[in-house]
């Protein structure tokens, strides 16, 4: 069984999301779905079908988290930075090719939000940056392109 990375705080929200579905929506979806079982004829019954639609779904959400947290292997950040690149840091990078400065944090595969500055250690870049030192330059092959940083530090 192939264990899968996560943060403490990607475990939480994910453990956070499972209990969610599971007192929450999947009862509103059984309710949803005895109201229109009232309404009559379920064989034309748009509602009763857009209810079970979403009761498959929440099921197929439940067993996917089920499956992730069973996998799980919470590995927790270092409490100083260490001196080099590894899962749960910050690395502070320059885009050579843009001279912009960005932050990433690197986080499990299904815990990575670009926007909220959160990549994968399985991704391109992340996969580059792992056990690399501040000062080191990366070289990253993106579906946009080869991609050129320096890493300025490393934080946690």
């Amino acid at each position: 069984m192939e264990r899968i990375p996560f943060t403490p705080e990607g475990f939480q929200r994910l453990k956070e999301e499972l209990e969610r579905l599971k007192t929450v929506e999947r009862r509103d979806v059984v309710k949803a779905i005895e109201e229109a079982r009232a309404h009559g004829d379920i064989s034309e019954n748009a509602e009763y079908e857009a209810a079970k639609e979403r009761q498959a779904h929440i099921e197929g959400r439940i067993q996917e988290l089920s499956d992730r947290l069973s996998r799980a292997e919470v590995i927790e950040p270092p409490r100083e930075a260490p001196e080099k690149v590894q899962f749960g840091v910050r690395v502070r990078l320059l885009d050579l090719d843009t001279d912009d400065e960005v932050v990433y944090r690197l986080v499990g595969p299904y815990e990575s939000d670009v926007e909220k500055g959160l990549i994968s250690v399985t991704s391109p870049l992340g996969r580059a940056l792992i056990g690399k030192e501040a000062g080191d330059e990366v070289e990253v092959r993106t579906p946009a392109g080869v991609r050129h940083f320096e890493i300025l530090a490393i934080e946690v």
